[in-house]
């Protein structure tokens, strides 16, 4: 479908936007700010988890994204199961009339290919599938840009999101690992880039850190469970988690520090009121951040930064913070990696309370040094992403000369 020559592009973005998810809705952000910049003309709209935020924050109208109002709740009852099979037959009918009504529909990043957190193949795979469907059907440019991915152990999973790059009519990922699992999925990726997150095209905030050091320590915390293929660990790999922090948070306190707790989605915030319980101090507060702008705010005003959710990272490394990252799965050592501090790693999954602090040690011992090599991978990550935007802008938004 390709709107008519003097007519405006006609824009979709899509995915679990508005939901309470920092990381998804600083990569929405950022393509609005490029489509905004490079195609002020085209209308845009989203099919999205949270509508009602969408179109608060961002000035843009947005559709629910399900049918069903009870999809992410666990369905029990008889009309809850039915009201579920249900959504899903209707779902295909309304996410196709929706595609229709566009020239383009760009995912903008996020996890989408990846069950490095518990996912079932009926809840977002099976969307995703149905709007790449629909987008080749219906003869609409489907984009996933700069997403990521990982292996995938479940069939029926691996199979629709298999199928969802597939159909797809542009892919580039956030890191090589992401490209990598698709090719071994049976994607054929030989034209699809890699690139850095999108997060690192949003702009950083006015510099509002102290001239010297200011002791703060800014903790991202998670509630955190392990991945999709630790469910029968689900618990015990929580309650490790929880105790390791709490105990690293109350030994930065013993030493004088400020601790900033930072959170990346609404589900964390039983796991920093459990922090603050413990540690009882007037040393620790919780971070009230709305956005990625917000956290990128709280890590500039902090000497160093520990962290587990991906996009935590992402926002202390944007500002040039050394950071150590508890990291849950291979993308968030590959973006250690990327930007220079693959050394300052710690599972999440076997968090050691000792260890981690003679890390943080470490970490701190070279903070000049490595703020030095932030900047630097920090300029050669916005250059990456000009020329993602540049790709972008040919693979959708084809000259009036070439369009039919």
């Amino acid at each position: 479908m390709t709107a008519a020559r003097n007519s405006p592009v006609r824009v979709g973005v899509f995915g679990l936007l508005g939901s309470g998810n920092l990381g998804n809705d600083g990569s929405l952000e950022a393509v609005l700010g490029y489509l905004r910049t490079e195609h002020p003309e085209a209308v845009v709209d989203a099919l999205c988890g949270g509508p009602e935020i969408v179109t608060a924050r961002y000035g843009i109208p947005a559709t629910r994204l399900h049918w069903y109002r009870g999809e992410y709740r666990t369905a029990s009852r008889l009309g809850a199961i039915a009201g579920k099979g249900l959504g899903k037959l209707v779902d295909v009918f309304r996410t196709a009339a929706w595609v229709r009504r566009h020239d383009v529909v760009i995912v903008p990043g996020m996890g989408v290919l990846e069950a490095t957190l518990p996912l079932r193949p009926w809840g977002f795979p099976y969307s995703l599938f149905l709007l790449c469907a629909s987008g080749r059907l219906l003869g609409t440019r489907v984009a996933l840009v700069g997403v990521g991915a990982a292996p995938i152990r479940s069939r029926p999973t691996r199979a629709l999101l298999r199928w969802s790059a597939r159909l797809a009519a542009y892919r580039s990922y956030r890191d090589g690992l992401s490209r990598d699992a698709m090719r071994k999925m049976g994607v054929d990726t030989r034209r699809d880039e890699v690139y850095p997150d999108l997060a690192f095209a949003l702009p950083t905030p006015p510099d509002g850190s102290p001239d010297g050091p200011s002791g703060r320590v800014c903790v991202g915390v998670m509630d955190f469970h392990g991945g999709n293929d630790d469910r029968a660990r689900a618990e015990e790999i929580h309650r490790r988690y929880l105790e390791g922090i709490t105990r690293f948070v109350r030994a930065l306190v013993a030493d004088g520090r400020e601790v900033r707790l930072l959170t990346g989605d609404d589900v964390d915030a039983p796991v920093v009121d459990a922090i603050v319980t413990a540690v009882d101090s007037p040393l620790v507060s919780a971070a009230a951040a709305d956005s990625l702008t917000d956290l990128m705010k709280e890590a500039a005003a902090a000497d160093s930064v520990v962290a587990t959710r991906y996009h935590n990272l992402v926002c202390a490394l944007r500002v040039g913070t050394p950071t150590l990252a508890l990291s849950y799965a291979e993308k968030s050592d590959a973006l250690m990696a990327r930007m220079g501090l693959d050394t300052y790693r710690h599972p999440a999954r076997a968090l050691d309370a000792d260890r981690l602090l003679a890390q943080f040690e470490a970490l701190e011992e070279r903070s000049a040094g490595l703020r030095q090599i932030l900047a630097k991978r920090n300029a050669e990550a916005a250059h990456r992403l000009e020329r993602q935007f540049t790709a972008l802008t040919a693979a959708l938004f084809p000259t009036p000369d070439h369009t039919n």
